[in-house]
This record gives C-alpha cells, structure tokens and sequence, in this order.
C-alpha cells in the first residue's frame, strides 16, 4: 500500500465552499496549504486543522499572486492538486457596473492569471501527476439576467477548464488532470444577501461530494442530482423563450 502523502493548496480557503473542503481533504490525510485575503482568518484555519501546514495571504486580483502562490506550493513540497475556490457574484438587476468589473476582475481574469501559472507549474514536471480543479456553477448554463457578470464569468471558467482539457491532449500533458465543478446553490456567505435561493445545498455535503469526485477523475462534477435534472431542462430551452423568463430571486 502507498503511503505517499498527498498535498493540496486551496485557493479561497476562508469561508464557503473552499473552506470545507480544506476540512475534508484534511479529514481524508491530505496535507494542506491554503491561501486566501484574510490572514485573520487563515491564520484561524490553520489553528483548527492538523492537516494544514502552510498558509499564505494572496489577493488573486493582484499580479504578484501567482508568484506567491508558487512559493507556497514550493513550502509544502509541491502538489497534487490546485482547488481554487475564489469568486465573487451579486443579484443586480439595477446594473450596478462597480459589482459587474469586480466580479470580472476576481472570477474571469484573477482565475485566469493563477489557473496558468498552476497549469504552466505542472507542465514542466510531468513525473507527477497532478489535478486543477475550480468551482464554476450551474450558472454558467444560461444567461442570467439577473446576474450577469457571475453567469457571463462562470461560463468562461467551464469553457476555459474545457479549453485546457484540449490543450492537455494537444500537449501530451496526460498528467494533468482538469475538473470543472457545478454546485447549485450551497448555503455559503456568497448569498447570505437576504434572497431567497430555492434547493440550498449543504456545504459540508458538496465538499465531500467534490473531493469523492475528484478522486474518481471525473472532469464535470454536477452537484446534486436535482440540479443536473435542473441543467438538463434548461438546456432545452430555446433562446428566444429564455430571455422572456423572469429568472430571479433578488427582492424587489
């Protein structure tokens, strides 16, 4: 049997979904490095799980980030696998154009910035296997008018992970492995705003159902059934009647 420690950085380990999954992947034997904006709080991380033995404050709308993110991977002897976790969205109907860029800003180009300078580290160690895995959403099924910059960005995740699935293949990277995951709505701070979400999700449930799907190396990782149900129905549903549909449950 191997006893090869397995290591994790978790980007956006602070709260929400990022954070029990640190809780899991520790619970499982993983050794952990986390990171996120908050040293309070991180600091606090560490203080309560054995597993995680390095932690770093990283702002990924920074462009010093992926360079922090490479010395911390380097303190805990390198990875096996990237879990970022970091992202922003509101409800905003009224269009506010500040929350639409800051959510661009930290979902679109701070994922991008630090997906490449992971996707870039592994890619010149091809002796480890290795996996990346994000947090997309179902959002990124359809055009939300509600929000939509978080669906807008959500969508760009998902086709980028699938973008570099490809470049994988094209680049005979097989050691990399690409995970997009979709949860649903899970009852994190992300929408703690006072609307009411319908088939709120559980997060210590997502984040065993992610870690179980990562380690069966599945490359979409829908969460839960319903919502694959909810996904599916909505894929059949033509533009022209989507964009008439009043989808929302910000209050008025």
């Amino acid at each position: 049997m191997s006893t090869k420690i397995k290591r994790a950085i978790v980007m956006g380990a602070t709260s929400g979904i990022g954070r029990e999954v640190v809780r899991e992947l520790a619970r499982q034997g993983w050794q952990v490095g986390i990171t996120g904006r908050r040293d309070d709080v991180l600091r606090d991380v560490m203080a309560e799980e054995h597993q995680v033995t390095a932690m770093q404050r990283i702002d990924i709308t920074h462009d010093d980030a992926p360079e922090l993110l490479l010395q911390l991977i380097e303190r805990i002897g390198g990875i096996d696998l990237y879990f970022h976790s970091s992202g922003i969205g509101y409800q905003n109907t009224a269009l506010d154009t500040g929350k639409e860029l800051a959510t661009v800003e930290t979902n679109a180009l701070g994922f991008t910035r630090m997906v490449d300078a992971v996707f870039h580290y592994l890619a010149e160690r091809p002796e480890r296997p290795a996996g990346i895995a994000v947090i997309s959403s179902i959002a990124r099924t359809k055009g939300l008018g509600a929000a939509p910059a978080y669906s807008a960005t959500k969508r760009y995740v998902s086709h980028y992970m699938e973008c570099l699935s490809q470049l994988c293949r094209i680049r005979h990277l097989s050691h990399i492995r690409l995970h997009d995951i979709r949860p649903g709505f899970v009852r994190t701070p992300l929408i703690a705003d006072g609307n009411g979400y319908p088939m709120q999700l559980d997060p210590q449930r997502v984040a065993r159902s992610i870690v179980r799907g990562i380690g069966r190396g599945r490359s979409v990782i829908t969460i839960d059934w319903r919502y694959r149900l909810l996904v599916a129905g909505w894929r059949l549903i033509p533009r022209w009647l989507w964009v008439r549909l009043p989808i929302s449950t910000e209050k008025k």
